[in-house]
C-alpha cells in the first residue's frame, strides 16, 4: 500500500467506482457497440501489471493465427493535441502520441489508433479498416480497456499480479476497482510464477456465480533491446512499480550505482535529463539503465546529452502465452459464443 494515510478516503474511491459499474450493469448507462468486435486488456491496477507486453503479445498471436487486429488506446500523457483522434505515426513522438501507444505501434507495426473516447478511435479504425477493404477476420484490442465502459467489448481479458491481491484502493494503493470486479472478465492471466497462488484467489472470487473464466498463464522475461549495462550504470525509470525495473537488473547481475524512481509517465524534458546526469556524477556511475517505455521519450538530443556521462542501455520486458495455440482457439470460441464471430 503506497498511501496509508489516505486510507480514509477509499470508501468514497470505492462507492464512486461502485456507482459507475452499477449504472452499466443495468443498463442506464450504454456502451457503444463498434461493428467490429473489440477485445479488452486491462487489469484492475492503475498501473504495473504488464498489460503493454501481453497486448504485443496477444497481437503476434492473432497474427500467427490468420487474424487481423489493430490496437485502440487512450494515449494517456499525450501533450501535443491531446484531445485529438489520431493514428500513431512509428516515427513521431510520445508526446504526440503516449509512450505505451508508440512502443505498441512500433513494435507490432499494426495501426494503433488514439483518443480520450475509445469509441472515437475504433471509428476512425473502422474507417479506414474499409477503405483498404482488408479481408478476413479482424478485431480491435483495446488497451487498458477494463474500466474503460463506455466502449462494448466482446471479450474482457484481465491481467491479474500478487501485487494487486496485496494492494488496497485508490487512493490509499493502486487499485481501481475490488477484486469482485474480476466477475466481469472472460479471461484471467497470471503470470506463470504465480499461478499456483492466485489461482485458488480467482476460483474465490468467481463462486458466488455460476460461470469461471478462462485462466491463461503467461512467461515473462526481461532483457536488454539496446546497447549492454556498463559497470556501474545509473538506473531510472518512469513506471507504475520501479522496483520491479530495480529486482529485473540485479537478477541479470546488474548492480546500480544509484536508482532514480521518477512518476509513472513521466515526461521528459531538459530539467529531468539534467537531474538525471547530475545524479549520475554523484554516485560515479559510468553510465545509464532505462526501461523502453521510457526511452522512447527521451529525443535524440537528449541521449546526446545523457552520453556525455556514460553510454546508454535500454531494457525491456516480453511475454509468452503459455499453451498459445489453445489460448486463441479458446478466444475465438468465446468470440462466437458472444455472436461476434462467424461459427466455423
Amino acid at each position: 500500500m503506497k498511501r496509508p494515510w489516505l486510507l480514509p478516503l477509499v470508501p468514497l474511491w470505492a462507492a464512486g467506482a461502485g456507482w459507475k459499474n452499477r449504472s452499466f450493469d443495468r443498463g442506464s448507462t450504454k456502451a457503444e457497440r463498434l461493428e467490429l468486435p473489440v477485445i479488452s486488456v486491462g487489469s484492475l491496477s492503475a498501473g504495473g501489471a504488464g498489460k503493454t507486453p501481453f497486448v504485443m503479445a496477444l497481437g503476434e498471436a492473432l497474427r500467427r493465427a490468420g487474424v487481423g487486429f489493430d490496437v485502440l488506446s487512450r494515449g494517456y500523457a499525450r501533450t501535443v493535441d491531446p484531445d485529438a483522434v489520431k493514428r500513431v505515426d512509428g516515427t513521431g513522438t510520445a508526446e504526440e502520441f503516449g509512450d505505451e501507444p508508440l512502443m505498441i505501434a512500433r513494435g507490432l507495426g499494426r495501426r494503433v489508433y488514439v483518443a480520450a473516447e475509445r469509441a472515437a478511435a475504433g471509428r476512425m479504425a473502422e474507417r479506414e479498416h474499409r477503405a483498404l477493404r482488408e479481408a478476413g477476420p479482424w478485431v480491435h484490442l483495446l488497451d487498458d480497456g477494463f474500466q474503460h465502459r463506455k466502449l462494448a467489448r466482446a471479450v474482457d481479458i484481465v491481467l491479474l499480479t500478487q501485487a494487486d491481491v496485496e494492494d488496497a484502493l485508490l487512493p490509499a494503493g493502486d487499485l481501481r476497482e475490488p477484486m469482485r470486479s474480476l466477475r466481469r472478465a472472460d479471461v484471467i492471466v497470471l503470470r506463470r510464477e504465480e499461478a499456483a497462488a492466485l489461482r485458488p484467489v480467482v476460483e474465490r472470487v468467481f463462486s458466488p456465480v455460476k460461470r469461471q473464466p478462462l485462466v491463461v498463464e503467461i512467461e515473462r522475461s526481461f532483457g536488454f533491446v539496446e546497447g549492454v549495462p556498463t559497470s556501474r550504470p545509473l538506473a531510472f525509470c518512469g513506471i507504475a512499480r520501479p522496483h520491479g525495473f530495480r529486482d529485473a537488473l540485479q537478477a541479470k547481475g546488474v548492480q546500480p550505482a544509484g536508482f532514480v524512481a521518477l512518476r509513472d509517465h513521466q515526461r521528459y524534458d531538459d530539467a529531468v535529463v539534467q537531474r538525471l546526469m547530475q545524479q549520475a556524477r554523484r554516485s560515479n556511475a559510468d553510465g545509464f539503465v532505462t526501461t523502453a517505455k521510457d526511452a522512447v521519450k527521451l529525443t535524440a538530443a537528449m541521449r546526446r546529452q545523457l552520453q556525455g556521462v556514460g553510454p546508454l542501455a535500454v531494457a525491456d520486458i516480453a511475454a509468452r502465452i503459455c499453451d498459445e495455440s489453445d489460448f486463441i482457439g479458446d478466444l475465438q470460441r468465446i468470440l462466437r459464443e458472444n455472436s461476434v464471430l462467424p461459427a466455423k
